[in-house]
């Protein structure tokens, strides 16, 4: 199988809506049924054999980096290291500069999507997609902003509205070129969501990849306990 390509996984966090169940650790190192979240989402990865793996890390990014070490079933591992939050924008953006890919996956270090990551690459080159966003549909998306799209083109993004019964949410899982660079912002630290996507939505085209696949975000404590219940059986 040929190689997939790079992969960034912001892995900063501090998980501060955590503290009360996950303490003295980076959110991603959070253990789920007592493996690190990480380890769940780099395991899930390598399936897809992708070229190497980038962790941007920043608060106690030494613990990650003793677990990790320099390769992972396989996969070589490098780290890129943010000695001040530069926010996920710069995250991101200090991040490519590790990147030796035509294409890259970008993923948060706080989440898990059971997407068919080669299927989700084949739909990004075969639009020659410069960005590729996958998107879910959600029942009562409270805690999430929205996102409007137009065939596969994503036209909006919404901020959380509690009233709503339903919508599509940004998984936080993407593709893309690394041409992509020339269109972020200028400054070091900055928002991915804010100041990259919202901004450029209407000068750059962001495709839209549609999935129902198992979604969960352990960012609040709710869910982290969810994830401790769900994920045994779901690699299984």
């Amino acid at each position: 199988m040929a190689n997939f390509p790079d992969v960034i996984i912001l892995a900063g966090g501090f998980g501060t809506r955590l503290q009360s169940v996950v303490k003295d650790v980076p959110k991603p190192m959070a253990p789920v049924a007592d493996i690190p979240f990480l380890e769940w989402l780099i395991n899930y990865l390598s399936k897809s054999n992708p070229n190497k793996i980038i962790l941007s890390t920043g608060y106690k990014h030494e613990i990650i980096e003793a677990h990790f070490g320099k390769s992972f079933k396989n996969i070589p591992i490098v780290y890129s290291i943010e000695t001040d939050p530069l926010g996920t924008g710069g995250a991101i953006k200090k991040a490519f500069d590790l990147v030796s890919t035509e294409n890259c996956l970008v993923l948060n270090g706080d989440t898990f999507l059971q997407i068919d990551h080669p299927n989700f690459l084949n739909f990004h080159s075969k639009n020659k997609a410069l960005f590729t966003m996958a998107l879910k549909p959600m029942k009562n998306p409270a805690r999430y902003g929205t996102v409007e799209t137009e065939g596969e083109t994503i036209k909006k993004f919404n901020e959380k509205n509690p009233d709503l019964a339903e919508g599509l949410i940004n998984t936080g899982v993407y593709l893309m070129k690394k041409e992509i660079l020339k269109h972020f912002p200028e400054q070091e630290k900055f928002s991915f969501e804010t100041d990259f996507m919202e901004l450029k939505t209407g000068e750059i085209e962001m495709k839209s990849y549609f999935t129902d696949d198992y979604f969960i975000d352990i960012g609040i404590p709710e869910d982290y306990k969810k994830a401790n219940d769900e994920f045994p059986n779901l690699f299984n």
